[in-house]
């Protein structure tokens, strides 16, 4: 009997908990239109662009601006993201290999346009990229042992590196008063002037190097991978490719290109120009389609992991870990798209506010006035326990019995 009575208790002490924790409803359509109406009336934002959609049904939860042309920054890394999964694979992964030529005084570089490739040797390790300092050690090494270390009317050949990279090789020989000249030769040329494999090396998945470049916004990255999307979806391996692929990308999935304008990959380019439609268009697509969901993991988190790592923590505690999106960052704007959790539902958003001042004091401010708006429709799923003393609980609630 006593037993029983211990069970009824502690059930009870429980059932209060979830009572006194239980989450929150989903924000009500009335209260988003509150928090952003307040947010887009800040000054500091300068007339933002911003629309607010429901994932799960498309309606259009509150909106102002969403049709202007507006500067995206880095927030173009969603079409970017997009054209990859699109055009390319998301398990593809590219091969640099090294080889020792048919001629003594020669090496060959038999690359891919891996875009991931590095020469700091700790990002390397740790994060399994293409190592170019130990590309160009190795070279140095074997051209040395063939030659008892006479440099003089030395080459490398190579094929499909970036021109960054060939810079950095060239670099890297200048530096060690070496003599080897790096020419450019085709894919059949780099075959056949190739022996002996020196050395290869294979790049994590194209997914791996899209998540990451959608978590840290790598510039670099983005537009490497603009440009693949662009050459293998039939079109030039440049800034109008670029612009080319995206048009045909959206285009493709049903959104009106209309007011687009693209000039880079990264976003780097102050005269790129997409709607706030335009993007919370493509996050609709991005959130309905298997291929281009994959595109969510690279999604920094708020609070949690990169670009909003810093972000939330102070100004909207309650979003930390419930909102998922895209920074992006130029002098005088400052711009977040993305989704954010509220109870059972999911909200697309996005703030583009690219007229502000160019003050670190007031980015600060635009900063902490969104997080604070997306704080207000943020709410978990899953109630928050608080940790109960089932122990102080029961000896407070149960009066011993004897016998």
């Amino acid at each position: 009997m006593k037993s029983k009575k211990v069970v009824v208790l502690i059930s009870l002490v429980l059932a209060m908990n979830v009572v006194q924790q239980q989450a929150a409803q989903a924000a009500e359509p009335a209260a988003i239109k509150a928090a952003f109406t307040q947010l887009v009336k800040n000054n500091n934002l300068a007339n933002p662009a911003v629309i607010v959609v429901d994932e799960s049904t498309g309606e259009v939860v509150f909106e102002k601006n969403s049709l202007v042309a507006r500067k995206p920054a880095s927030v173009i890394k969603l079409i970017t993201g997009a054209a990859a999964y699109t055009y390319l694979s998301p398990s593809d992964s590219y091969t640099t290999s090294l080889w020792m030529g048919i001629d003594t005084k020669t090496v060959v570089v038999q690359g891919s346009l891996d875009p991931w490739t590095t020469f700091n040797s700790t990002q390397a390790d740790k994060l399994k990229r293409t190592s170019l300092g130990k590309l160009a050690y190795s070279a140095m090494t074997a051209l040395g042992k063939a030659n008892a270390g006479d440099y003089e009317g030395t080459t490398l050949y190579y094929s499909n590196l970036y021109p960054q990279d060939v810079a950095a090789l060239k670099t890297y020989f200048k530096e060690r008063n070496l003599a080897i000249v790096l020419q450019k030769v085709s894919d059949k040329q780099a075959k056949e002037l190739s022996l002996n494999q020196i050395l290869t090396s294979t790049s994590p998945t194209l997914q791996v190097i899209t998540d990451w470049m959608m978590t840290w916004s790598d510039n670099v990255l983005a537009e490497r991978i603009a440009r693949s999307a662009a050459s293998a979806a039939g079109f030039t391996r440049d800034y109008a490719g670029v612009a080319k692929v995206f048009r045909k990308l959206m285009t493709g999935l049903g959104i009106d290109t209309k007011n687009l304008v693209v000039k880079d990959g990264s976003g780097l380019s102050r005269e790129n120009r997409v709607t706030a439609q335009q993007i919370s268009q493509l996050l609709m697509v991005i959130a309905r389609d298997e291929k281009l969901g994959a595109l969510i993991t690279g999604l920094p988190i708020g609070g949690v992991t990169g670009t909003l790592t810093e972000r939330f923590i102070e100004t909207a505690p309650s979003a930390i870990g419930l909102v998922r999106a895209k920074t992006g960052t130029l002098n005088g704007t400052t711009n977040l798209a993305g989704y954010v959790e509220s109870e059972n539902k999911e909200y697309i958003f996005v703030i583009i506010a690219d007229k502000h001042s160019r003050s670190y004091t007031v980015t600060k401010r635009v900063r902490a006035s969104m997080d604070k708006a997306l704080g207000k429709i943020a709410k978990p799923l899953l109630p928050v326990f608080l940790p109960v003393d089932t122990n102080t609980a029961i000896s407070e609630s149960v009066t011993p019995t004897i016998g």
